[in-house]
C-alpha cells in the first residue's frame, strides 16, 4: 500500500505512516493525519510508584482532541528517524517533568472516532517506568495528575468510560493482565 507524503505547514508536527505491520511508509502532518485516520505510530507511557499505583492525567482541556479526559502518564508520536524509545523518554519530561528508566511493555493497535471528528489510526508502542519523586506536569498539556491503584482504576473506567480517553480504555480492557503483572513485579 503506498501512501503519499501530504505537504503541511513547516511548523506541523509529522507523524510516521505506518502498515498493519508497523513498517514506515512516509510521513504526514499530524492534524491531517487525524483528520483523515491515516495508520500511523505512537506512543504511549505508563508509569508506577513503589506502591504500584498508576499515575494518571487529566488532559488539558484546550488539547486538539479528548481534552479534559483521563489518560496514562503520556503518549505522543515519534519523530521521523526516531525510536519509539527515544520518543518516549523525550515526551516523559516535556508533558509529566520528570525522566525515568522505560521498559516495553505491549504493542496495541485500536481505531477510533473522536469527539471532534478526529480519527486515531495507531500502532502504539507502550512503555512503562517506576518514579516515585516530584511530578511537573506542563499545565499546557495537563491539568491535573493523581497516582491511582490499578483495580479502582479499572473499576471507575469500566463505570465511567466517558471520563477517559478512547486508547487508555482500550490500554486497560485490551492490556489488563500485561499491565496488572507488570504492577505487581518488584519496582
Amino acid at each position: 500500500m503506498a501512501v503519499d507524503v501530504i505537504a503541511e505547514r513547516d511548523t506541523e508536527e509529522q507523524i510516521i505512516l505506518v502498515d498493519a505491520d508497523d513498517r514506515p511508509l512516509g510521513v504526514a502532518g499530524k492534524t491531517e493525519v487525524h483528520r483523515r485516520g491515516l495508520p500511523h505510530r505512537a506512543i504511549s507511557v505508563l508509569v508506577r510508584n513503589a506502591h504500584g499505583d498508576m499515575l494518571v492525567q487529566r488532559r488539558n482541556p484546550a488539547k486538539y482532541h479528548s481534552g479534559g479526559l483521563w489518560a496514562n502518564t503520556c503518549c505522543s508520536h515519534p519523530r521521523p528517524g526516531e525510536s519509539t524509545l527515544d520518543a518516549a523518554l523525550r515526551r516523559l519530561p516535556e508533558e509529566m517533568g520528570f525522566v525515568c528508566p522505560l521498559v516495553p511493555l505491549f504493542k496495541t493497535h485500536y481505531r477510533a472516532t473522536l469527539s471532534n471528528g478526529f480519527i486515531e489510526d495507531e500502532l502504539v508502542h507502550a512503555f512503562g517506568g517506576t518514579w516515585d519523586g516530584v511530578v511537573e506536569p506542563a499545565p499546557d498539556e495537563v491539568s491535573e495528575f493523581a497516582w491511582v491503584p490499578f483495580d479502582t482504576l479499572f473499576a471507575d473506567q469500566q463505570q465511567h468510560p466517558e471520563n477517559y480517553a478512547v486508547w487508555f480504555r482500550h490500554y486497560l480492557n485490551t492490556h489488563r493482565d500485561e499491565i496488572a503483572a507488570w504492577l505487581a513485579r518488584p519496582a
